[in-house]
């Protein structure tokens, strides 16, 4: 059996069946071992884990051939064959994951903004909602124990931008993936849009799940944060039309003028 040229040991991993979906292959749960291979062009094996831990730019950690590639439009791309608990897919691109997780080698404290950019992207407004309740009382233990000098600024998680890519808000990536309950919740928690205005089941869901709007004074309108083009979530949605066509009508997304939410 191949071995992993970071650590040595064979390109399998051990799983626990009780965390595995519900259509996983119970002859493999059972045995408790999954194959764990990623492969590169230039034939070096690692554990996924492993190759994460080492990648240093566009090297290989082993043989420090070069990996990346270009597709016929020219852009950048890590090709590999990938075989794990979903079985084997070749071909696959790992450089986006690749960056991200160089990046938050550098910004650990940046992890939740990525997973909640993922969310926004899934439409799990659940997932959502979970994580700004998490990040709420994390901030009030914060303010409750008093932060360090120096410390870092709690980060605005609502508002965050995305440097990977290009700048998109959680309200962008909605917009971009035509999630609506999810692009509803965010105005609700992070623009200036009057409560009037929303579905009832997004209030009552909202409430449910222990969300509330924020205090609002001097925080910017998500609606008025621009991308890295100069665009807004409304400029974004105006493009794509579509089920967006009806929010541009009724001014849902439009920017206020000065952007930042009135005292309330």
């Amino acid at each position: 059996m191949s071995e992993c040229k970071t650590c040595g040991k064979p390109l399998t991993i051990e799983i626990d069946p009780g965390e595995e979906d519900e259509d996983y292959d119970q002859a493999s749960v059972s045995e408790k071992v999954v194959q764990d291979s990623v492969e590169p062009q230039c034939g070096c094996n690692f554990h996924w884990q492993c190759l994460l831990d080492a990648y240093d730019i566009t090297q290989c950690p082993s043989c420090s051939s070069n990996l990346l590639s270009h597709t016929s439009s020219g852009t950048e791309q890590i090709l590999c064959n990938v075989n794990n608990e979903g079985g084997l897919q070749g071909g696959l691109d790992i450089l986006p994951i690749l960056k991200e997780e160089t990046y938050l080698k550098a910004f650990p404290e940046e992890r939740k903004c990525r997973a909640f950019l993922e969310f926004c992207a899934e439409g799990d407004v659940g997932a959502v909602l979970d994580l700004i309740n998490g990040q709420e009382d994390e901030d009030e233990d914060l303010s409750a124990n008093g932060n360090d000098e120096g410390s870092a600024k709690p980060i605005d998680v609502l508002r965050y931008q995305d440097p990977l890519g290009s700048m998109s808000t959680g309200l962008h990536v909605a917009v971009a993936n035509g999630h609506e309950e999810v692009a509803w919740l965010l105005l609700l928690l992070a623009s200036s849009l009057e409560a009037k205005y929303f579905p009832e089941d997004v209030l009552r869901c909202a409430e449910t799940r222990g969300a509330r709007r924020e205090e609002r004074t001097g925080k910017v309108d998500i609606r008025i944060i621009e991308d890295a083009t100069h665009g807004t979530a409304e400029n974004l949605a105006k493009k794509l039309g579509g089920k967006w066509d009806e929010w541009i009508r009724a001014e849902r997304l439009k920017p206020i003028l000065d952007g930042i939410l009135p005292v309330v």
